[in-house]
Protein backbone atom coordinates (compact mmCIF):
# COMPACT_ATOMS: atom_id res chain seq x y z
CA UNK A 1 0.00 0.00 0.00
CA UNK A 2 2.70 2.49 0.77
CA UNK A 3 4.25 1.88 -2.61
CA UNK A 4 1.03 2.53 -4.48
CA UNK A 5 0.43 5.87 -2.71
CA UNK A 6 3.86 7.33 -3.49
CA UNK A 7 3.29 7.93 -7.19
CA UNK A 8 0.06 9.74 -6.40
CA UNK A 9 1.85 12.12 -4.09
CA UNK A 10 4.48 12.81 -6.76
CA UNK A 11 1.78 13.68 -9.22
CA UNK A 12 0.19 16.02 -6.75
CA UNK A 13 3.50 17.82 -6.22
CA UNK A 14 4.10 18.26 -9.97
CA UNK A 15 0.64 19.75 -10.42
CA UNK A 16 1.34 22.21 -7.63
CA UNK A 17 4.61 23.22 -9.24
CA UNK A 18 2.90 23.85 -12.54
CA UNK A 19 0.25 25.96 -10.85
CA UNK A 20 2.93 27.99 -9.07
CA UNK A 21 4.84 28.53 -12.34
CA UNK A 22 1.67 29.58 -14.16
CA UNK A 23 0.81 32.07 -11.40
CA UNK A 24 4.35 33.47 -11.48
CA UNK A 25 4.26 33.83 -15.27
CA UNK A 26 0.89 35.59 -15.06
CA UNK A 27 2.22 38.05 -12.51
CA UNK A 28 5.28 38.67 -14.72
CA UNK A 29 3.06 39.43 -17.73
CA UNK A 30 1.00 41.75 -15.61
CA UNK A 31 4.12 43.76 -14.54
CA UNK A 32 5.68 44.01 -18.13
CA UNK A 33 4.29 47.00 -20.24
CA UNK A 34 2.78 46.25 -23.61
CA UNK A 35 5.03 46.62 -26.73
CA UNK A 36 2.84 49.37 -28.25
CA UNK A 37 3.39 51.51 -25.18
CA UNK A 38 7.14 50.99 -25.42
CA UNK A 39 7.16 52.02 -29.11
CA UNK A 40 5.04 55.08 -28.34
CA UNK A 41 7.41 56.09 -25.57
CA UNK A 42 10.41 55.70 -27.87
CA UNK A 43 8.70 57.79 -30.59
CA UNK A 44 7.79 60.51 -28.10
CA UNK A 45 11.34 60.64 -26.76
CA UNK A 46 12.79 60.76 -30.27
CA UNK A 47 10.38 63.49 -31.38
CA UNK A 48 11.05 65.44 -28.23
CA UNK A 49 14.82 65.19 -28.67
CA UNK A 50 14.83 66.26 -32.29
CA UNK A 51 12.14 68.86 -31.63
CA UNK A 52 14.30 70.40 -28.93
CA UNK A 53 17.29 70.40 -31.26
CA UNK A 54 15.23 72.00 -34.02
CA UNK A 55 13.82 74.59 -31.60
CA UNK A 56 17.32 75.39 -30.33
CA UNK A 57 18.67 75.60 -33.89
CA UNK A 58 15.93 78.03 -34.90
CA UNK A 59 16.42 80.05 -31.76
CA UNK A 60 20.21 80.35 -31.93
CA UNK A 61 20.89 80.06 -35.67
CA UNK A 62 19.39 81.45 -38.86
CA UNK A 63 19.32 79.08 -41.84
CA UNK A 64 19.06 80.20 -45.44
CA UNK A 65 19.29 78.19 -48.67
CA UNK A 66 18.86 81.08 -51.13
CA UNK A 67 22.56 81.96 -51.32
CA UNK A 68 25.20 81.90 -54.03
CA UNK A 69 28.89 82.57 -54.40
CA UNK A 70 29.54 85.88 -56.16
CA UNK A 71 32.55 87.67 -57.65
CA UNK A 72 33.28 90.82 -59.63
CA UNK A 73 32.73 89.62 -63.19
CA UNK A 74 34.70 92.00 -65.41
CA UNK A 75 33.51 92.28 -69.01
CA UNK A 76 36.49 92.97 -71.26
CA UNK A 77 35.25 94.96 -74.25
CA UNK A 78 36.70 96.85 -77.20
CA UNK A 79 36.97 100.64 -77.49
CA UNK A 80 37.69 100.48 -81.23
CA UNK A 81 36.30 98.76 -84.29
CA UNK A 82 38.22 96.35 -86.45
CA UNK A 83 39.02 92.78 -87.41
CA UNK A 84 40.23 90.42 -84.69
CA UNK A 85 43.66 89.13 -85.70
CA UNK A 86 44.42 87.06 -82.61
CA UNK A 87 42.68 85.66 -79.52
CA UNK A 88 45.46 84.87 -77.07
CA UNK A 89 43.48 83.49 -74.10
CA UNK A 90 41.13 80.54 -73.79
CA UNK A 91 38.36 79.79 -71.34
CA UNK A 92 39.59 78.65 -67.94
CA UNK A 93 43.06 80.11 -68.46
CA UNK A 94 44.69 82.03 -65.62
CA UNK A 95 46.01 85.40 -66.77
CA UNK A 96 48.06 88.09 -65.11
CA UNK A 97 47.20 91.78 -65.17
CA UNK A 98 48.45 93.20 -68.46
CA UNK A 99 48.37 89.88 -70.32
CA UNK A 100 47.34 90.29 -73.96
CA UNK A 101 43.89 88.80 -74.50
CA UNK A 102 42.82 89.99 -77.97
CA UNK A 103 44.59 91.77 -80.84
CA UNK A 104 42.72 93.88 -83.41
CA UNK A 105 44.01 94.83 -86.86
CA UNK A 106 46.00 98.06 -86.51
CA UNK A 107 47.34 98.71 -90.02
CA UNK A 108 44.93 101.53 -90.77
CA UNK A 109 45.59 103.12 -87.37
CA UNK A 110 49.34 103.04 -88.03
CA UNK A 111 48.88 104.80 -91.38
CA UNK A 112 46.73 107.50 -89.81
CA UNK A 113 49.36 107.97 -87.12
CA UNK A 114 52.09 108.35 -89.75
CA UNK A 115 49.97 110.94 -91.61
CA UNK A 116 49.37 112.96 -88.46
CA UNK A 117 53.07 112.75 -87.55
CA UNK A 118 54.01 114.08 -91.00
CA UNK A 119 51.57 116.98 -90.65
CA UNK A 120 52.95 117.71 -87.20
CA UNK A 121 56.50 117.75 -88.57
CA UNK A 122 55.38 120.04 -91.43
CA UNK A 123 53.98 122.52 -88.95
CA UNK A 124 57.25 122.35 -87.03
CA UNK A 125 59.22 123.07 -90.21
CA UNK A 126 56.97 126.02 -91.03
CA UNK A 127 57.55 127.38 -87.55
CA UNK A 128 61.30 127.15 -88.09
CA UNK A 129 60.96 129.01 -91.41
CA UNK A 130 58.86 131.75 -89.85
CA UNK A 131 61.29 132.14 -86.97
CA UNK A 132 64.15 132.55 -89.46
CA UNK A 133 62.11 135.07 -91.47
CA UNK A 134 61.26 136.95 -88.30
CA UNK A 135 64.91 137.13 -87.32
CA UNK A 136 65.84 138.36 -90.80
CA UNK A 137 63.13 141.00 -90.82
CA UNK A 138 64.10 142.03 -87.34
CA UNK A 139 67.70 142.58 -88.33
CA UNK A 140 66.83 144.37 -91.58
CA UNK A 141 64.28 146.67 -90.04
CA UNK A 142 66.51 147.35 -87.07
CA UNK A 143 69.37 148.35 -89.38
CA UNK A 144 67.04 150.49 -91.51
CA UNK A 145 65.55 152.09 -88.43
CA UNK A 146 68.97 152.97 -87.09
CA UNK A 147 69.91 154.48 -90.47
CA UNK A 148 66.84 156.71 -90.72
CA UNK A 149 67.23 157.68 -87.10
CA UNK A 150 70.71 158.85 -87.97
CA UNK A 151 69.34 160.81 -90.92
CA UNK A 152 66.70 162.32 -88.67
CA UNK A 153 69.32 163.35 -86.15
CA UNK A 154 71.47 164.89 -88.90
CA UNK A 155 68.46 166.76 -90.34
CA UNK A 156 67.58 168.11 -86.94
CA UNK A 157 71.17 169.28 -86.42
CA UNK A 158 71.18 170.96 -89.82
CA UNK A 159 67.88 172.72 -89.16
CA UNK A 160 68.96 173.79 -85.72
CA UNK A 161 72.29 175.13 -87.07
CA UNK A 162 70.66 177.08 -89.95
CA UNK A 163 68.06 178.70 -87.77
CA UNK A 164 70.50 181.19 -86.14
CA UNK A 165 72.09 181.95 -89.52
CA UNK A 166 68.63 182.66 -90.97
CA UNK A 167 67.78 184.96 -88.11
CA UNK A 168 71.13 186.75 -88.48
CA UNK A 169 70.66 187.15 -92.25
CA UNK A 170 67.21 188.60 -91.69
CA UNK A 171 68.55 191.10 -89.17
CA UNK A 172 71.47 192.02 -91.49
CA UNK A 173 69.09 192.62 -94.39
CA UNK A 174 66.83 194.76 -92.27
CA UNK A 175 69.76 196.79 -90.95
CA UNK A 176 71.27 197.23 -94.44
CA UNK A 177 67.93 198.45 -95.76
CA UNK A 178 67.81 201.08 -93.08
CA UNK A 179 71.39 202.08 -93.78
CA UNK A 180 70.67 202.11 -97.55
CA UNK A 181 67.78 204.43 -96.96
CA UNK A 182 70.15 206.64 -94.98
CA UNK A 183 72.69 206.47 -97.85
CA UNK A 184 75.21 204.82 -95.54
CA UNK A 185 75.63 201.53 -97.46
CA UNK A 186 75.67 200.97 -101.15
CA UNK A 187 73.18 199.13 -103.31
CA UNK A 188 75.71 196.39 -103.81
CA UNK A 189 75.91 195.67 -100.08
CA UNK A 190 72.12 195.58 -99.86
CA UNK A 191 71.95 193.11 -102.74
CA UNK A 192 74.57 190.94 -101.07
CA UNK A 193 72.49 190.89 -97.88
CA UNK A 194 69.40 189.87 -99.81
CA UNK A 195 71.31 187.17 -101.69
CA UNK A 196 72.77 185.86 -98.41
CA UNK A 197 69.30 185.69 -96.85
CA UNK A 198 67.84 183.89 -99.87
CA UNK A 199 70.69 181.36 -99.80
CA UNK A 200 70.26 180.65 -96.10
CA UNK A 201 66.47 180.43 -96.46
CA UNK A 202 66.90 177.94 -99.30
CA UNK A 203 69.30 175.83 -97.24
CA UNK A 204 66.94 176.03 -94.26
CA UNK A 205 63.98 174.88 -96.35
CA UNK A 206 66.06 172.01 -97.72
CA UNK A 207 67.09 171.05 -94.17
CA UNK A 208 63.46 171.21 -93.00
CA UNK A 209 62.42 169.07 -95.98
CA UNK A 210 65.16 166.56 -95.15
CA UNK A 211 63.96 166.55 -91.54
CA UNK A 212 60.40 165.84 -92.64
CA UNK A 213 61.63 163.12 -95.01
CA UNK A 214 63.64 161.55 -92.18
CA UNK A 215 60.55 161.62 -89.95
CA UNK A 216 58.54 159.90 -92.70
CA UNK A 217 61.25 157.27 -93.08
CA UNK A 218 61.06 156.68 -89.32
CA UNK A 219 57.35 155.94 -89.64
CA UNK A 220 58.03 153.63 -92.57
CA UNK A 221 60.73 151.80 -90.62
CA UNK A 222 58.39 151.46 -87.66
CA UNK A 223 55.71 150.12 -90.02
CA UNK A 224 58.21 147.56 -91.28
CA UNK A 225 58.86 146.58 -87.67
CA UNK A 226 55.14 145.86 -87.36
CA UNK A 227 55.71 142.99 -89.78
CA UNK A 228 57.39 141.26 -86.86
CA UNK A 229 54.06 141.28 -85.03
CA UNK A 230 52.41 139.69 -88.08
CA UNK A 231 55.04 136.98 -88.14
CA UNK A 232 54.64 136.50 -84.38
CA UNK A 233 50.89 136.04 -84.92
CA UNK A 234 51.51 133.46 -87.62
CA UNK A 235 53.89 131.65 -85.28
CA UNK A 236 51.19 131.64 -82.59
CA UNK A 237 48.70 130.16 -85.07
CA UNK A 238 51.21 127.48 -86.02
CA UNK A 239 51.77 126.79 -82.33
CA UNK A 240 48.03 126.15 -81.93
CA UNK A 241 48.00 123.92 -85.01
CA UNK A 242 51.00 122.04 -83.62
CA UNK A 243 49.14 121.52 -80.34
CA UNK A 244 46.09 120.34 -82.30
CA UNK A 245 48.14 117.80 -84.24
CA UNK A 246 49.86 116.71 -81.02
CA UNK A 247 46.43 116.02 -79.48
CA UNK A 248 45.36 114.11 -82.59
CA UNK A 249 48.57 112.09 -82.48
CA UNK A 250 47.99 111.30 -78.80
CA UNK A 251 44.44 110.20 -79.52
CA UNK A 252 45.62 108.09 -82.44
CA UNK A 253 48.31 106.51 -80.29
CA UNK A 254 45.62 105.68 -77.74
CA UNK A 255 43.54 104.15 -80.53
CA UNK A 256 46.57 102.13 -81.58
CA UNK A 257 47.17 100.93 -78.03
CA UNK A 258 43.50 100.01 -77.63
CA UNK A 259 43.87 97.56 -80.49
CA UNK A 260 45.91 95.38 -78.15
CA UNK A 261 43.43 94.48 -75.41
CA UNK A 262 45.00 93.39 -72.13
CA UNK A 263 43.62 91.85 -68.97
CA UNK A 264 42.72 94.51 -66.39
CA UNK A 265 43.34 92.14 -63.48
CA UNK A 266 44.87 88.89 -62.39
CA UNK A 267 42.20 86.26 -62.78
CA UNK A 268 40.66 83.50 -64.83
CA UNK A 269 38.91 83.75 -68.19
CA UNK A 270 35.32 82.57 -67.69
CA UNK A 271 33.88 83.07 -71.17
CA UNK A 272 35.18 84.01 -74.61
CA UNK A 273 32.72 85.72 -76.93
CA UNK A 274 34.90 86.36 -79.99
CA UNK A 275 37.04 84.37 -82.39
CA UNK A 276 39.85 85.27 -84.78
CA UNK A 277 38.56 86.86 -87.98
CA UNK A 278 35.44 88.40 -86.50
CA UNK A 279 34.69 92.12 -86.81
CA UNK A 280 34.11 93.86 -83.49
CA UNK A 281 32.57 97.24 -82.74
CA UNK A 282 33.22 99.68 -79.88
CA UNK A 283 31.67 98.45 -76.65
CA UNK A 284 31.31 94.86 -77.84
CA UNK A 285 32.20 92.41 -75.10
CA UNK A 286 35.05 90.07 -75.87
CA UNK A 287 35.75 88.12 -72.69
CA UNK A 288 34.52 87.66 -69.15
CA UNK A 289 37.18 87.61 -66.42
CA UNK A 290 37.08 87.42 -62.63
CA UNK A 291 39.59 87.23 -59.81
CA UNK A 292 39.04 83.88 -58.03
CA UNK A 293 40.66 85.20 -54.87
CA UNK A 294 38.02 87.94 -54.48
CA UNK A 295 34.77 86.09 -53.84
CA UNK A 296 31.90 86.45 -51.41
CA UNK A 297 28.46 84.99 -50.73
CA UNK A 298 25.24 86.83 -51.38
CA UNK A 299 22.36 85.48 -49.33
CA UNK A 300 18.81 86.75 -49.72
CA UNK A 301 17.45 86.96 -46.18
CA UNK A 302 13.77 87.47 -45.36
CA UNK A 303 12.93 90.93 -44.11
CA UNK A 304 11.41 89.42 -40.98
CA UNK A 305 14.81 87.94 -40.04
CA UNK A 306 17.07 90.89 -40.82
CA UNK A 307 16.68 92.28 -37.30
CA UNK A 308 18.62 89.26 -36.01
CA UNK A 309 21.66 90.09 -38.16
CA UNK A 310 24.66 92.25 -37.39
CA UNK A 311 27.96 93.00 -39.05
CA UNK A 312 30.78 90.50 -38.29
CA UNK A 313 28.42 87.72 -37.18
CA UNK A 314 29.94 84.29 -37.78
CA UNK A 315 28.50 82.21 -40.59
CA UNK A 316 28.83 78.48 -41.26
CA UNK A 317 28.67 77.72 -44.95
CA UNK A 318 27.83 74.45 -46.68
CA UNK A 319 28.61 74.32 -50.39
CA UNK A 320 26.37 72.04 -52.41
CA UNK A 321 29.36 70.93 -54.49
CA UNK A 322 31.27 69.87 -51.35
CA UNK A 323 28.63 68.71 -48.82
CA UNK A 324 31.18 67.01 -46.58
CA UNK A 325 33.19 70.20 -46.00
CA UNK A 326 32.43 73.19 -43.80
CA UNK A 327 33.44 76.75 -44.63
CA UNK A 328 33.57 79.72 -42.30
CA UNK A 329 32.57 83.28 -43.08
CA UNK A 330 31.26 86.47 -41.54
CA UNK A 331 28.62 89.06 -42.43
CA UNK A 332 30.25 91.94 -44.26
CA UNK A 333 27.31 94.05 -45.40
CA UNK A 334 23.54 94.06 -44.98
CA UNK A 335 21.62 95.37 -47.96
CA UNK A 336 19.68 98.63 -47.70
CA UNK A 337 17.18 97.80 -50.45
CA UNK A 338 15.01 94.77 -51.05
CA UNK A 339 15.75 92.67 -54.13
CA UNK A 340 12.32 93.46 -55.57
CA UNK A 341 13.35 97.10 -55.98
CA UNK A 342 15.86 96.02 -58.65
CA UNK A 343 13.32 94.11 -60.73
CA UNK A 344 13.35 95.03 -64.43
CA UNK A 345 9.57 94.74 -64.62
CA UNK A 346 7.73 96.61 -61.85
CA UNK A 347 4.59 95.05 -60.40
CA UNK A 348 1.93 97.78 -60.15
CA UNK A 349 -1.41 97.12 -58.50
CA UNK A 350 -4.04 99.02 -60.51
CA UNK A 351 -6.87 96.61 -59.65
CA UNK A 352 -6.55 97.13 -55.91
CA UNK A 353 -6.04 93.43 -55.19
CA UNK A 354 -3.11 93.07 -52.82
CA UNK A 355 -1.26 90.02 -51.62
CA UNK A 356 1.44 90.67 -49.09
CA UNK A 357 4.70 88.88 -49.93
CA UNK A 358 7.68 88.73 -47.64
CA UNK A 359 10.54 90.61 -49.24
CA UNK A 360 14.20 89.66 -49.13
CA UNK A 361 17.31 91.77 -48.59
CA UNK A 362 20.74 90.85 -49.97
CA UNK A 363 23.35 90.13 -47.30
CA UNK A 364 27.02 89.95 -48.26
CA UNK A 365 29.07 87.32 -46.46
CA UNK A 366 32.87 87.34 -46.63
CA UNK A 367 34.46 83.96 -47.24
CA UNK A 368 37.97 82.84 -48.03
CA UNK A 369 38.88 80.90 -51.15
CA UNK A 370 39.93 77.28 -50.70
CA UNK A 371 42.30 75.99 -53.39
CA UNK A 372 40.33 77.82 -56.04
CA UNK A 373 37.35 75.45 -55.72
CA UNK A 374 34.76 78.08 -54.85
CA UNK A 375 33.42 79.50 -58.09
CA UNK A 376 30.87 82.23 -58.80
CA UNK A 377 27.32 80.97 -59.14
CA UNK A 378 27.68 77.94 -56.87
CA UNK A 379 24.73 77.35 -54.55
CA UNK A 380 25.44 77.31 -50.84
CA UNK A 381 23.54 77.08 -47.57
CA UNK A 382 24.38 79.43 -44.73
CA UNK A 383 23.83 79.10 -41.02
CA UNK A 384 24.28 82.38 -39.15
CA UNK A 385 24.92 82.36 -35.42
CA UNK A 386 22.49 85.06 -34.24
CA UNK A 387 22.75 84.22 -30.54
CA UNK A 388 19.01 83.85 -30.00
Amino acid sequence: MPDSKKPDSDKMESVDDKLDASVAETETHRRRPPPALIVLAIVLLTVGFFGYREFRERLVFLHEEDARIQADMVIVSSRVAGWVTRVAASEGQMVEAGTILVSIDKRDAELVLEELTAQFDAVGAEKIRLRAERNLVSKQTESHLQSVRSELTAARVTVSSLKPQLDLAKRDLQRNRQLFDQKVVSRRQLDQSETQLQRIEREHRIAVANLQAAQAKIKEAEAERAQLDVLAGELAVLGKREAEFAAKIGRQQLDLEDRTIKSPLRGVVDRRFVETGEYVTPGQRLMLVHDPALIWIEANIKETQVRRLAISQKVTVTVDAYPDEKFEGSIERIGNTATSAFALLPSPNPSGNFTKITQRLPVRIAIGQREGRLRPGMMVEVKIATGG
